[in-house]
C-alpha cells in the first residue's frame, strides 16, 4: 500500500516508557492517547539491569482498557525460557484480539547473569544469534497448532484435533524445544518481532527475524544505507525485503516550543546522545521532520520516545500527528483492527499445514 505522495504508507509508533511508575492506569492513560492518535503501536522497555515493573505483564493489562493500537513490550531472549517467551506474547495476541508484538533484547552484563545463576555473560554476538534463534522457534511453536486445532465438541469430549498439533523438534546452541506450544496459534499467527537493529550484532537478527527493525540515526542520509542493508540481508535470508518495516528511533522534546528549522532537520535536532539521537523542538517542525525524510524514501516511519512522557506525547499526538493527518501522510483512523493490519503485513501461512513438515 501507498500514501498519497506515492511512498509507502508512513508508520509512527511511541514508547510509553515511565521512570519509576508501578500504577497500571499511568500506562493505560498514554496508550489510550497514543490510540487517539491512530499511532501503529507503543513500546514498553524492559530490562534485568534496572528495577521496574514486567513490561508484559504491563501491556497485558493496558490490552482490554484499548481496542485498537498494538502493543510491544520488551522481553529479553537472555537467561529465559524460550518457550515460556512464546507463550506469554501469544497470550497477549489472544487477550488483545491480535494486537500484540514483541521487541527482541539481549542481556549482557555479569551482573545480570548473577541474578539467575545458569550461566555467565556471554559476547553480543551469541547472544543475538540466541535471539534469532528464539525468534524462530517462537514462530515454530506459534505454528504447532493449526488453525483449526480446537474442536471443542462437548458432545464427543474432544477438544482438540491432535492430529493437527506439530512437535517443531528444534535444537538451537543453547537450548532444545520439542513442543507443541500450550497456547493455540495467535489471532496474528505470529505476533509482530520489533528489534533494534542499531548495532552490527543484532543487524542480522532484525533481518532475518524482525517484522520491525529500529535504527537510531540523526539523519537520512545515515538511515538510507541502513535500511538498504537490512533489506538486501533479509533478501538473502529468503525473506521479501518489502515484509520488513524500517523505522528511525528519536528521543522527543517537545517542552521548548518552536525553533528554526536546520538544514536538513527540524527543531534543535536530532542531534546525537548517549541515550540515542534527540530531537529537541516543536511539534510543527517535527512533523516537517518526518515528512521529509519519509518522503526521502530514508525510513517507513518514526519510532519516538518522549523525554517527558504526559507532556510530549500530548503535543506529539496533538501536534505532530495532527499536521501530517492534515498532509495526508498519515492515516486518520485504524482501518483493521490488528497490528499486522496498521503494519501493512499478510498474516504468515502455517509451516506445518502447508509444508507437512514435523509432526
Amino acid at each position: 500500500m501507498t500514501s498519497s505522495n506515492g511512498r509507502g504508507l508512513l508508520h509512527l509508533a511511541a514508547a510509553v516508557d515511565q521512570r519509576a511508575a508501578y500504577d497500571a492506569g499511568s500506562y493505560v492513560e498514554l496508550a489510550r492517547l497514543a490510540e487517539r492518535g491512530a499511532l501503529d503501536f507503543v513500546t514498553l522497555g524492559d530490562s534485568f539491569a534496572r528495577p521496574g515493573p514486567d513490561a508484559l505483564a504491563v501491556l497485558t493489562h493496558v490490552a482490554p482498557a484499548t481496542g485498537r493500537i498494538g502493543l510491544v513490550p520488551t522481553v529479553t531472549t537472555t537467561h529465559t525460557e524460550p518457550f515460556h517467551v512464546q507463550a506469554a506474547v501469544a497470550t497477549l495476541d489472544w487477550v488483545s484480539g491480535g494486537r500484540a508484538g514483541w521487541q527482541l533484547d539481549v542481556s549482557t552484563t555479569e551482573g545480570e547473569a548473577r541474578l539467575f545463576g545458569r550461566r555467565h555473560a556471554a559476547p553480543l554476538d551469541a547472544l543475538w544469534q540466541e535471539a534469532g534463534e528464539v525468534a524462530d522457534v517462537a514462530a515454530r511453536l506459534w505454528d504447532s497448532w493449526e488453525d483449526d486445532a480446537e474442536i471443542r465438541d462437548v458432545a464427543t469430549g474432544r477438544f482438540i484435533d491432535r492430529d493437527k498439533l506439530h512437535h517443531v523438534e528444534f535444537e538451537g546452541s543453547a537450548f532444545s524445544v520439542k513442543g507443541p506450544s500450550t497456547v493455540p496459534r495467535p489471532p496474528q499467527g505470529h505476533p509482530v518481532r520489533v528489534v533494534d537493529a542499531t548495532e552490527g550484532p543484532a543487524r542480522r537478527t532484525a533481518a532475518r527475524h524482525a517484522d520491525v527493525a529500529l535504527v537510531r540515526v540523526v539523519s537520512p542520509a545515515q538511515a538510507a544505507p541502513l535500511r538498504d542493508e537490512l533489506r538486501e540481508v533479509a533478501r538473502e535470508s529468503g525473506r521479501s525485503p518489502e515484509s520488513l518495516r524500517v523505522l528511525a528511533s528519536l528521543l522527543v522534546d517537545l517542552g521548548d516550543g518552536e525553533h528554526a528549522a536546520e538544514p536538513g532537520h527540524g527543531g534543535g535536532g536530532p542531534r546525537p546522545t548517549a541515550h540515542g539521537p534527540l530531537y529537541r523542538g516543536g511539534p510543527v517542525d517535527l512533523a516537517e521532520l518526518i515528512a521529509t525524510w519519509h518522503q526521502a524514501g530514508a525510513v517507513d516511519g518514526f519510532h519516538l520516545t518522549p523525554v517527558e512522557p504526559r507532556r510530549d506525547l500530548e503535543r506529539l499526538v496533538n501536534g505532530t500527528v495532527a499536521l501530517l493527518q492534515h498532509r495526508g501522510l498519515f492515516r486518520t483512523f485504524y482501518p483493521g483492527s490488528r497490528l499486522r493490519e496498521h503494519l501493512g503485513l499478510a498474516r504468515p501461512a502455517h509451516r506445518y499445514a502447508v509444508t507437512g513438515g514435523a509432526s
